[in-house]
């Protein structure tokens, strides 16, 4: 029996909310739908969480430190398990998503199509998630 489910929206944890808005929202495209209050940390001006959409696709953000604790450089360690997550999402035209995030300036391999039938993009965000925008071939 179905349960009725209407979406699913990752929770990924984050160094530099910043960062993190401006890669999703400025270069990705996606809208900030709400955010917890904004603080006044020792690392600037921001906010713990965030909730973003655009069109189907939706992600969470949260703030992997607390104001004040934020190394002042990544680990590498935390980023290394970041490796075995992606991101799939899907998309139209997956050679039109590849030129317009080139357009905004990211560095990207042109996408390619897997034996099972997908054109696919791989990206990385700033933490080391992977993203793949897709399509079927």
């Amino acid at each position: 029996m179905p349960l009725g489910l209407s979406g699913l929206t990752p929770l990924i944890q984050v160094h530099d909310m910043p960062e993190a808005i401006r890669f999703y929202c400025d270069t990705l495209g996606f809208a900030l739908v709400s955010s917890s209050p904004e603080i006044e940390a020792p690392e600037g001006r921001y906010f713990h969480w965030a909730w973003l959409r655009q069109d189907g696709a939706e992600l969470m953000l949260n703030t992997a430190y607390d104001e004040g604790e934020r190394p002042a450089t990544r680990d590498a360690a935390r980023e290394s398990g970041h490796r075995d997550i992606c991101l799939y999402i899907g998309c139209a035209d997956v050679d039109a998503v590849h030129a317009e995030l080139a357009s905004r300036g990211l560095a990207l391999e042109p996408p390619v199509t897997t034996h099972y039938g997908m054109k696919q993009l791989h990206l990385r965000d700033p933490d080391g998630f992977e993203l793949c925008f897709q399509a079927r071939a």
